[in-house]
């Protein structure tokens, strides 16, 4: 077998799984992140939250960050990580570099950003409440399944990359790698 996973394909094949994995897998934060806050909303227009109109604007550039952040990552699993966000074709290399040097999971926090935006944009509290949850959700996902598998896989790497870049809160400076990293991934 070959890699770190035991798949048995050449860089190019793999690369070409994996770029068609992730642009696949983009349906589960499609879901997550617009259907969901359709079926709640039917994205109705209400006042906007204390009659701050100004929260429209905050939530339409949180949609617009979130979109952007959530396919610059999901492009570097496919390119960088030669893999895929969905643990079927995990990647090959630990990402750290792009969004993943302010923040070790720019994917949850793009998703919440789109449907904290969305709530913010439409002034309906019940996706502020379906947003909190997903975060809530993702959080425990990450705790108990994700860490625990990527210090498994990657080691020493995802420990210097945990300690350097938090979980959720993203850095004001990108991390420029560290001990036990592969330097060649930060550029």
């Amino acid at each position: 077998m070959n890699g770190t996973h035991g798949w048995n394909t050449d860089s190019r094949t793999r690369r070409l799984f994996a770029a068609l994995g992730t642009a696949i897998f983009l349906v589960v934060p499609g879901i997550v992140a617009g259907f969901v806050p359709w079926w709640i909303s039917r994205w109705q227009v209400h006042a906007p939250f204390f009659g701050f109109t100004a929260l429209r604007v905050i939530g339409i550039l949180l949609m617009a960050a979130g979109i952007l952040a959530l396919l610059e990552s999901f492009g570097r699993f496919a390119l960088q990580g030669i893999g895929t966000p969905a643990p079927v074709f995990p990647p090959r290399h630990l990402v750290v570099t792009g969004s993943y040097r302010y923040v070790r999971n720019p994917i949850y926090l793009a998703v919440v950003s789109l449907v904290l935006g969305q709530a913010l944009l439409l002034g309906d509290i019940r996706i502020c409440a379906y947003a909190l949850s997903c975060w809530l959700v993702m959080h425990l996902v990450v705790l108990l399944c994700e860490e625990p598998a990527l210090r498994k896989s990657f080691g020493v790497d995802y420990e210097a990359f945990c300690a350097h870049v938090p979980r959720w809160k993203p850095r004001l400076r990108p991390w420029r790698g560290g001990k036990g990293c592969d330097q060649r991934q930060l550029h």
